[in-house]
Parts: C-alpha cells; structure tokens; sequence
C-alpha cells in the first residue's frame, strides 16, 4: 500500500508499505519542506509505481510516478497554473502505468487529464464542466471515471473511455442544487464504479454503478 504521512513539521512525505510490513519513506527531489508542503502518494499499481503529487517551495503542485525501485520522474500538464495552490495531481494508476488525475489551470478551473506510460499527457474537460472536471480512478483498461460540476456548482459523475468519448451520468436521487450531486471516487476492473451522492438535503449516501 502507500500513502502520506505529516511530520512534526506539517511537512508531507510518502512511504509505501510492503506485504511483510516493512515500510519505505520518500521525498520527491524539489518538494518543499515548510509546513503544508512535501510528498503525497496518492496511488500504487500491482508493480510497485506510486503516482502522486508533490507540492514545491513556491507552494505549487506537480505529478510525480515513482518506480518500484525507487527511480522517480515528474510531470506537469500543458496548461497548468504555476501560482500558488495551482498545478497538477496524479490521482490514479493502472497497472499498465497510466496515471489519471486533475489539474488547476491558470483561471484556477480544474481540468481532467490522463498520462500515458509513455509519458504523453492529453488533457480534457467533461461536457457542461462550467466550473472544473477532476478525474478520480482509472481501470486496467484506461477507463476515467471522475466528477464535474456545471454553471450552479452542481456535481455529475462522467465515465471517459481511452478512445476518449465521455459519457455522464447521475446517482439516483442526487440533489440538482450547488454543492450536491453525484461523486465517483473508484473504479474497478469489471467496470464497476463506487462513489458517493449528496440528495436534496445535502446529506451523504454511496452509491455502486454496476457495468
């Protein structure tokens, strides 16, 4: 498994976890190290990669993919802010080693992206995505599935499939009014998706869309 952790200093780093319990800490080179800076790994694929973000002196984001071994590559996507609190995060990686994730750009609206193992980025937005697409989970056949919210804050759910056509979709009873609506948050290898929904009254409830 792998994960973040805070140090005494609110400074993030990253560690993985291995089956027999052992535990690996990482920096990324360039991560800052004041409070609320440093590493956070956000995934881990069957090979050992760790995708994440790391967040630098200047207190902006950047992806980062971490190898097995430890060998560690960073990326940025074409259009992302470089003020503070802008930039890039890898949010998910399959196990063919494209990472899905989000990016603010530089009017502070977030946009979707999938990073190639190549290392090719294409970026992307969800229809009606007014006010920002975050893409959440990616399955082993690059399938995206994430979030948008429209012109009144209002969250739908999306399913993007490698050719790149996007398809959205809305979990029973989700609220219709600013800050509800519907949230994906994994997807699995069936084609699966778990998330969450706020109704009209904006309380919380899961969901699973079944393929």
């Amino acid at each position: 498994m792998t994960g973040y952790y805070s140090d005494p200093s609110s400074v993030y780093h990253g560690f993985v976890r291995g089956a027999d319990g052992t535990i690996d800490t990482f920096d990324v080179p360039g991560a800052g190290t004041s409070a609320n800076q440093g590493t956070a790994a956000e995934s881990i694929n069957a090979a050992g990669a760790v995708a994440g973000y790391y967040i630098d002196a200047s207190n902006v984001y950047h992806g980062f993919v971490r190898g097995a071994g430890g060998t560690m590559a960073t990326f940025d996507a074409p259009g992302a802010g470089t003020a503070p609190y802008q930039g890039i995060s890898g949010n998910s990686i399959n196990a063919a080693g494209t990472i899905a994730g989000s990016y603010t750009d530089t009017s502070g609206v977030e946009q979707g992206f999938v990073r190639a193992a190549n290392a090719a980025i294409t970026t992307f937005g969800a229809p009606g995505a007014s006010n920002g697409t975050s893409a959440e989970s990616i399955d082993s056949a690059g399938v995206i599935t994430g979030e948008y919210t429209d012109s009144i804050s209002v969250n739908h759910g999306y399913v993007r499939a490698p050719s790149g056509a996007i398809a959205t979709f809305e979990a029973p009873v989700a609220g219709q009014h600013a800050n509800t609506g519907t949230g994906p948050t994994g997807i699995g290898n069936t084609g699966a998706i778990a998330g969450f929904y706020l109704d009209a009254a904006s309380v919380f409830h899961g969901f699973l869309l079944s393929p």
